[in-house]
């Protein structure tokens, strides 16, 4: 066979494309969104390369158009989960012996194949799916997706270059071996792209998967099925399957060769698998890799001296795009007395100009929330914002569901910095703001560290050094991702890795050689050219007379 110390291509950021009017690629996405919306499909799921299909047949639409039908999806039951852990084990032996070129040749190939021919198919399924507008589903289900092969493969060589020195006469070396087992990984309906790399870094990596998609999100996770097996993924290496969340784990979490699970979605959940974990551990044939991001109550924090139009519209972008659904969102900000009353007059005349209506509307910034659950939990909340007196709708406040999950960016005024809309995660469109008084500016920064159980993304506002070098020290544990003078939003592969700790999860930043590095088991090898003949050391020697 042939060797060689392989370069692979460099890895650089997909460029975003713009769907301006009169753009090819906005022709192109719109007569894709039209073609996608003439059929219906039915989705099954992929088991040792194969389709397995079902019965029990379940009803896509679009959450901002539910009386449309994009198809169904095949849901499973516990025998299609051990039907998936078998035939990714059967795939291990070859995976795992496969050289790791030809691996990461699959991935740069599925990268290509993304930001190629099946671009605006990801992009438009995304798009119905998941109501997001063409910009959004352009940065994450294309680029961000794409960039996370890329990168994972960089990944890759840089792990495999990590080896020890070598004292004379011997050689010291690192393997990087698969975990034994299976890899578990639960992907939420909010990103794309993370659907597409929580089974793909763990397989870079020589593992197999199982992979159960949000059952909110299956439109597109189909497309990177087909993206996987067009990229030439071997039969087994990752299976997706459609089953709820509770029989998947009672599946997987009992099986002896379960080895980690790559996870992104609510703290609840993933403290459950966690103890669940915990519980089983006597069961594993080793210590499973718990890797998750589980969300954020993510911040603004400004002072007197900040650029009141560039805060106002990082408030506007950070809480409003992808109506809220980001875990990156900014969710609550603090801003001081002395300029509320100008950032607000900016901020609240760009909210006039926001339009809300579906995505296929290129035009319109908000769309729909995801389900209908979704849509009455903040409901909910809004609801009682109305009527509670440490609390003030200043924006927005109508929900509508009558033709799709319609809820209006909303602004909430709390007049306690404690109110509930300023502590819980509500992962929509509602900012909640609380100003407080200039003079009690270290107090407030107190109230923001306590406050929140989650440390995931955060953004310091101010044009003096000094203050924001104090409010980073003073901040340091409150977010994983920290913006100076920016929004909280928007991290790019390559250059802002992303994860928080707290109640936001393991910080094992996604797309990085650190999130990598949990996905391989290293075994150090020592080899002595010349060995020892004997066991005498020469401190044992006597004294010469």
């Amino acid at each position: 066979m042939s060797n060689g110390f392989f370069k692979v291509p460099i890895a650089k950021n997909e460029p975003v494309k713009s769907y301006a009017p009169g753009s090819p690629e906005r022709k192109e996405l719109q007569l894709t969104i039209e073609k996608l919306r003439s059929e219906e499909i039915t989705i099954p799921m992929c088991i040792g390369g194969k389709d397995v299909e079902t019965e029990n047949k379940v009803r896509i639409s679009p959450p901002h158009d539910t009386k449309h039908t994009l198809g169904y999806y095949c849901q499973g039951d516990a025998s299609h989960v051990k039907m998936a852990i078998d035939a990714a084990l059967a795939a291990k032996t070859d995976w795992a012996n496969m050289s790791w070129h030809h691996r990461a040749s699959i991935f740069l190939k599925a990268a290509d194949l993304l930001a190629g021919p099946y671009r605006q198919r990801m992009n438009a399924a995304t798009m119905l799916g998941q109501s997001k507008n063409a910009f959004q589903a352009e940065i994450d289900a294309a680029c961000e997706l794409a960039d996370f092969y890329r990168y994972g493969v960089k990944c890759m060589t840089e792990i495999y270059a990590m080896q020890p020195d070598s004292a004379p006469g011997m050689w010291n070396y690192n393997e990087f071996r698969p975990l034994e087992g299976f890899v578990f990984a639960l992907t939420p309906f909010n990103f794309t792209s993370i659907a597409g790399n929580l089974p793909a870094a763990p397989a870079m990596m020589g593992n197999v998967c199982v992979w159960k998609a949000s059952k909110t999100a299956i439109y597109s996770a189909q497309v990177i099925m087909d993206i996987f097996r067009e990229a030439g993924l071997p039969d087994g290496v990752i299976n997706l399957i459609f089953v709820s969340g509770p029989v998947a784990a009672d599946v997987v979490l009992n099986h002896r060769e379960f080895t980690g699970i790559h996870f992104t979605g609510s703290t609840a959940v993933f403290q459950s698998i966690w103890k669940t974990i915990g519980e089983n551990i006597y069961k594993y044939k080793s210590y499973p890799r718990i890797v998750g991001e589980t969300g954020g109550k993510d911040f603004i924090f400004a002072d007197n001296t900040s650029d009141k139009i560039a805060l106002a519209t990082a408030m506007v972008r950070g809480a409003f795009e992808y109506q809220g659904q980001k875990c990156s969102a900014a969710s609550r900000a603090y801003i001081p007395r002395s300029i509320w009353a100008e950032v607000w007059a900016e901020a609240k005349a760009q909210l006039k100009e926001v339009k809300m209506g579906p995505p296929e509307d290129f035009t319109n910034f908000v769309n729909a929330v995801i389900d209908e659950t979704t849509f009455d939990k903040l409901k909910g909340f809004i609801d009682n914002a109305k009527t509670d007196s440490d609390a003030e709708i200043i924006a927005g406040g109508n929900c509508d569901k009558s033709v799709g999950y319609f809820i209006e960016p909303t602004v909430i005024l709390a007049k306690d910095p404690k109110y509930i809309t300023m502590e819980e995660e509500l992962f929509g469109p509602v900012l909640t703001v609380y100003v407080y008084d200039d003079e009690k500016l270290d107090e407030t920064l107190d109230i923001l560290d306590s406050t929140s159980i989650y440390a995931l993304t955060g953004a310091i506002w101010s044009q003096n050094r000094y203050s924001l070098e104090k409010y980073a020290k003073r901040l340091e544990n409150c977010a994983g991702n920290f913006y100076i003078n920016d929004k909280p939003t928007g991290a790019v592969v390559g250059q802002q890795p992303f994860g928080g700790s707290r109640g936001s999860g393991t910080d094992d930043k996604a797309g990085s050689t650190f999130n990598f590095l949990r996905w391989t088991s290293i075994r150090t090898i020592k080899e002595t050219f010349v060995p020892a003949k004997h066991f005498m050391y020469p401190s044992f020697l006597p004294d010469q007379d």
